[in-house]
């Protein structure tokens, strides 16, 4: 697969993926269509040389890297943003339980519209290979580990809006015979993440500042946190692997840490690299939040040959040097 659209390419996630290509691949053809709600043109600079793109010059294949700024929720853009290429990665979502919460209609737009017009695209434009990142979150509340059989039962919009996206990418697969692929991630955190809400990216950039970081509960709750390596190592394959068409796979660790747990180990981590008193409260619990989650990641290692490589200790330890170093 030479030719890419990725959605969201300017992001965490697609700016550390595009950086992996370009790095691996010396004939690779990449379009990024990101709206630059989060992800920036500085991020997608930082990984690669691009040249910014107008949708009414787009007429054949992605020449080296594209950058084409727009919003999946507009038709017109993501059928012309999907012209040439040969393999979509659909990253390009509204992320996280407490946005949906908070607007929950614009969660649906941008989540289920905005994935049905990447399908549309991919279907018009005759694209075989469709991946769709997902989360555990269509699982809802669960005694865990999450595996792929499991009933979806949503307790917060994302899930919702989620679990509507990987049932278009089935309906996409048995109707019109796209291979979409599901991907399941888990709490993804990295070097290169300093937009993320989430709760390593928000815990080190507070404590850098020297504020309070504030714990959703009592930090019993658990979650199965990935490093952004091993999570774009499971896309590649997901790229490459065939007769995987409607699939969806749990990617994570297989191990389950509390909120508390993570924290003690990101004060460890901080102080040995001179960020000391490290401040934290516990607030009110969130709504949407479910109480315990990790994967079962056995299908992903038995279809993919995929499993997870970087400990929770050692990826703390290189995303919190990172940060350390944007912030001098």
């Amino acid at each position: 697969m030479s030719n890419w659209l990725i959605t969201g390419g300017a992001g965490f996630i697609g700016s550390s993926l595009i950086k992996n290509l370009v790095e691996n691949n010396s004939n690779i053809n990449i379009r990024v269509l990101d709206n630059l709600t989060v992800g920036t043109k500085e991020d997608l600079r930082e990984v690669c040389d691009f040249s910014e793109i107008c949708v009414s010059k787009i007429t054949t294949t992605p020449n080296g890297i594209e950058l084409l700024v727009g919003d999946i929720c507009d038709e017109l853009v993501c059928q012309q943003a999907a012209v040439g290429v040969d393999v979509i990665v659909h990253l390009a979502a509204n992320t996280g339980v407490g946005p949906s919460v908070d607007s929950p209609r614009q969660d649906c737009l941008t989540n289920v519209i905005g994935t049905f017009n990447v399908l549309e695209a991919a279907r018009e434009n005759g694209i075989n290979r469709f991946i769709f990142a997902s989360s555990g979150a269509p699982v809802g509340e669960c005694d865990p580990p999450i595996h792929e059989e499991l009933a979806a039962h949503p307790v917060s919009p994302y899930g919702a809006s989620k679990l509507a996206g990987e049932g278009y990418c089935s309906a996409y697969n048995k109707s019109f015979g796209i291979e979409t692929v599901g991907l399941r991630f888990g709490n993804v955190y990295g070097p290169r993440s300093k937009h993320k809400s989430s709760v390593v990216a928000k815990f080190i950039k507070l404590a850098i500042k020297g504020d309070v970081c504030e714990i959703y509960g009592d930090g019993s709750q658990t979650r199965d946190f990935i490093y952004i390596d091993d999570l774009i190592e499971a896309i590649i394959l997901a790229s490459k692997k065939v007769d995987l068409g409607g699939e969806l796979f749990q990617i994570a660790t297989n191990h389950e840490t509390t909120v508390g747990e993570l924290m003690g180990l990101l004060v460890e981590t901080l102080e040995s690299n001179g960020v000391r008193d490290v401040k934290f409260i516990n607030g009110e619990a969130r709504v949407g939040d479910v109480s315990r989650n990790y994967s079962d990641t056995s299908k992903a290692r038995t279809y993919l040959g995929w499993e997870s490589k970087v400990s929770l200790k050692h990826g703390l330890e290189r995303v919190v040097r990172s940060f350390i170093k944007e912030s001098s």
